[in-house]
């Protein structure tokens, strides 16, 4: 009784054991005496009791290996901590078993050997603004290294660039430095362009004025010379008027030449008053014509 309950139990035993169901996305190896014999796929799988193993199990989803903060150096001699998470697949579980024995710890050093490698390139400055072209270097290179592994690199991001405390304080009193020179120059600017406008308006304002006493100088010569026109025509028609009135009568017209003649010497007076230097010429032969025939006028009407 006891060995058929012992044999019931093996037979039991093996069935169970031979049996094997995978969950999805996950894959199985099986080696058969010591040597890679299969694969098992997700769901219901059989095996050979005693002489079949599963030797790994995986999960073919992507994965995340975080990279802790590491020390670089930079190209000009900056020392920086960076990390970085890298998102992967096993696309080849064989591989992924048998070609390295530390899968993830095999990635975790190629993974820093590449970031200090791509850092050492750069300068402090160049590591902040090419981020996202450090990523895609490290991507290719890490895609191609870890291909003989079975494994298919996905993303690669740099989360943290930290400087050491000395050279972050000498940034901050860099980026100190150049907003006051920022600040200074809009300063300087802003103080030039309105001394500029200044410039500007007061030029301006004086070609205004200049135009407007130009053209009130214009008006005035222009009225002042109409004036003169009104003045000579009015005088003209006036003097034509009279020797109208007076033709032949030979008394009237030596009163009328005397009264020019007495005219002619207030004009005389009146420019030599002028503070400016003038010369005037005058014919002295006409004035005492003029005066002895006012003197005989006077005699005859005396005697008249």
């Amino acid at each position: 009784m006891e060995q058929l309950f012992f044999i019931v139990v093996l037979a039991g035993s093996a069935v169970f054991g031979s049996v094997k169901i995978v969950n999805e996305k996950n894959e199985f190896l099986v080696e058969r005496l010591g040597s890679y014999n299969k694969k098992l796929s997700p769901g219901l799988n059989f095996v050979v009791p005693f002489l079949d193993k599963v030797v790994y199990k995986d999960t073919v989803r992507d994965k995340i290996l975080d990279v802790p903060p590491q020390s670089c150096i930079t190209k000009d001699n900056v020392a920086i901590s960076v990390d970085a998470v890298v998102y992967w697949r096993i696309i080849d579980m064989e591989k992924a078993y048998y070609k390295i024995e530390n899968l993830q710890g095999g990635m975790q050093n190629l993974v820093l050997t590449q970031i200090r490698a791509e850092i050492g390139k750069l300068e402090l400055d160049e590591t902040f603004v090419a981020r996202t072209e450090i990523n895609n270097i490290l991507l290719r290179e890490l895609d191609i290294a870890t291909d003989p592994w079975g494994v298919k690199v996905l993303r690669v991001e740099l989360k943290d660039i930290t400087p050491s405390m000395a050279v972050q304080q000498s940034m901050e009193q860099q980026m100190a430095a150049e907003r006051k020179k920022r600040a200074a120059i809009l300063t300087s600017e802003g103080e030039r362009d309105s001394a500029i406008n200044s410039a500007q308006g007061r030029a301006e304002a004086k070609i205004l004025e200049a135009e407007a006493l130009k053209k009130a100088a214009i008006l005035q010569a222009e009225a002042d010379k109409q004036q003169q026109i009104l003045q000579a025509q009015a005088t003209a028609e006036a003097l034509q008027i009279v020797v109208n009135q007076l033709r032949g009568d030979t008394l009237a017209q030596k009163a009328l030449q005397f009264l020019l003649t007495q005219q002619y010497l207030e004009t005389g007076k009146v420019i030599g008053s002028s503070e400016s230097s003038k010369v005037m010429f005058m014919d002295p032969s006409s004035i005492v014509s003029t005066l002895e025939g006012m003197g005989s006028l006077i005699d005859g009407h005396t005697r008249l």
